[in-house]
C-alpha cells in the first residue's frame, strides 16, 4: 500500500511527552497538511496560552472527551484523519484500546502510533512479567488479536535522558545528579550502557517515522540518541561544570529490594524504580537499532543533552 500521513490526529500532545512531539510535527519542513490536537476542557483551559501559539503555527484543535466514544469517533470524522498519534501518559494507556477499535472502524484512519515511547517492554524473556509494562502489553495484544485493517507502529524509546538524570527526593539512591550539589548517585559500577533519547529527539523520531510509512508499517522501532554509561554521563557533567563530582554507587540487588519494598507498600514511585532497574540491566540494549531506518539528523550528543540540563531542560529556552 502506498500512502503517505497528510491529516494528523494526536492524543495527549500536550503532555509531557506530547508537548515535544506535537512542537516537532509543526515545526516539520516540509509541513503535514493538516494536524489536530484533541484535548480535554480542563487542559485546553489550563494551557490556553500554548495551544494559541500551537494555533498560531497552523494547529487544529478538537476540545472533547477521551473516555467518550461519541467525542473520540466525531473528532475522527471531523478532521478525517489518517494517521493517530497517541502521546497520553501512563494513567490513560488502557484508553488506547478503545481508541483504536474506533479507529478500526472509522472510514479514514489508515496508521496508528500508540503511546510507547519509552522503556521497550518485549525486550526480552523477563518483560511480560514487568509490573510497568502490563498495560502496554495489553494494548499490544489487541492490536494483534483485534486489528486487521489500521497499520500500526511503534515507537520506543528507552529512557527519556531529561528525566533520567534527575533524581526523585528520597530516592536518590534509585539513580539520578543534582547539579546543585555536584552529586551524583549511580547503579552497580557505572560502567553499563544505556540507550537514550532526549524529549526533543523523541519528537524528532516521530516525525521521521511518518516520513518513511512503508519501512515502518507492524514495527516497533528502537531508536535512539545516544548509548552511553552513567560513567560518562558523570564524565561530562564534570567537564561542563569543571567541578569533581561526589559518587554514590548502588549495588544493584539495593535497587531491587527498594523496588520489592515500594511494590510492597504501594508507593507509586515503585514504576520508576522497577523501570531503573531494568535499564541498569540493559534493558535498552540491542545488537542494531533502528535509526538508520528513519534517517533523522540533528539528535543531540550527550554533550547537548547534559548543557540543556545544566541550564533547567529544554522547555525552559525552546518551548
Amino acid at each position: 500500500m502506498t500512502f503517505t500521513p497528510t491529516r494528523i490526529l494526536i492524543f495527549g500532545g500536550t503532555g509531557t511527552i506530547g508537548s515535544y512531539i506535537t512542537t516537532s510535527l509543526l515545526r516539520a519542513q516540509p509541513r503535514f497538511p493538516q494536524i489536530t490536537l484533541f484535548t480535554s476542557p480542563g487542559t485546553a483551559e489550563k494551557k490556553a496560552s500554548q495551544i494559541a501559539k500551537w494555533k498560531s503555527d497552523g494547529l487544529s484543535v478538537i476540545v472533547g472527551d477521551l473516555t467518550s466514544s461519541a467525542d473520540v469517533k466525531s473528532a475522527y470524522q471531523s478532521s478525517q484523519a489518517d494517521t493517530v498519534i497517541s502521546a497520553v501518559g501512563r494513567g490513560g494507556l488502557q484508553h488506547q484500546i478503545e481508541l483504536l477499535r474506533l479507529a478500526e472502524e472509522s472510514n479514514t484512519v489508515q496508521w496508528f502510533l500508540p503511546s510507547e515511547y519509552g522503556t521497550d517492554i518485549e525486550h526480552n524473556d523477563k518483560s511480560p512479567d514487568e509490573k510497568p509494562h502490563q498495560l502496554k502489553l495489553k494494548v499490544r495484544k489487541y492490536i494483534r488479536d483485534e486489528l486487521r485493517r489500521v497499520k500500526v507502529t511503534y515507537v520506543v524509546t528507552g529512557p527519556y535522558f531529561d528525566m533520567w538524570v534527575d533524581t526523585a527526593p528520597g530516592l536518590e539512591s534509585a539513580g539520578g545528579f543534582k547539579p546543585e550539589e555536584k552529586k551524583a548517585w549511580i547503579i552497580e559500577d557505572g560502567e553499563g550502557k544505556i540507550g537514550f533519547c532526549t524529549m526533543w529527539d523523541v519528537g524528532k523520531f516521530v516525525v521521521g517515522t511518518l516520513r518513511h510509512p512503508e519501512e515502518s508499517f507492524g514495527k516497533a522501532l528502537k531508536v535512539q540518541s545516544f548509548i552511553v554509561s552513567p560513567n560518562e554521563v558523570l564524565a561530562e557533567y564534570e567537564k561542563q561544570t569543571g567541578a569533581k563530582w561526589e559518587v554514590t554507587k548502588t549495588p544493584l540487588d539495593d535497587l531491587k529490594s527498594l523496588e520489592t519494598d515500594l511494590w510492597a507498600k504501594g508507593n507509586p514511585r515503585a514504576t520508576s524504580a522497577t523501570l531503573r532497574r531494568i535499564w541498569a540491566e540493559g534493558g535498552t540494549l540491542y545488537e542494531k537499532n533502528d535509526n538508520d531506518v528513519l534517517n533523522v539528523e540533528g539528535l543531540d550528543s550527550l554533550a547537548d543533552a547534559v548543557k540543556h540540563a545544566l541550564v533547567g531542560g529544554y522547555k525552559a529556552d525552546t518551548f
